[in-house]
């Protein structure tokens, strides 16, 4: 029997997305694969939620860069929950580097270069959590997700 995770994983499209219209086409793809949008809100980080956002990266040369992209314009939030969410979520945007990227997936269909590359994913639990916490309240999460998650296990895991 296939493992079963349910998980909440964090997606931020980002400005040069949101610039060129391209949300609604993303949101769509999460949700036709199952996905479901718990919070979503669009907002226009400052440089200290982008500092805490990508502080893993701090010392590294490229940090500057992606703290003054994330801060051009208006990103669109979203905290998504599901079977496999991490791992789903990114293997629909693909590569960093969009010339890597499968046919099909986000950044293959949708970015040109690496540094203005559509979307962010979390890589891990650990960063789903923290991510999710830094941009949303626990308010925000939309409540009833309980009886969503439930259907799944119980459709999927047979218990």
């Amino acid at each position: 029997m296939t493992k079963i995770k349910m998980q909440r994983t964090f997606v931020a499209i980002k400005p040069d997305a949101v610039q060129r219209g391209l949300v609604g086409e993303i949101l769509k793809r999460f949700e036709q694969k199952g996905l479901k949008i718990i919070a979503l809100k669009m907002i226009h980080p400052d440089r200290a939620l982008a500092e805490t956002h990508y502080e893993e990266h701090k010392d590294k040369v490229f940090f500057e860069d992606l703290v003054r992209f994330i801060t051009e314009g208006p990103i669109v939030a979203i905290a998504l929950e599901g079977i496999n969410a991490i791992e789903d979520a990114r293997r629909m945007m693909g590569a960093t580097k969009p010339q890597e990227a499968l046919p099909g997936t986000i950044r293959a269909d949708y970015a040109q270069v690496k540094e203005s590359n559509i979307i962010h994913g979390s890589d891990s639990v650990e960063s789903a959590k923290r991510e999710i916490d830094l941009y949303f309240s626990k308010a925000e999460i939309c409540p009833g997700r309980e009886i969503i998650s439930e259907y799944y296990i119980k459709k999927y895991a047979k218990i």
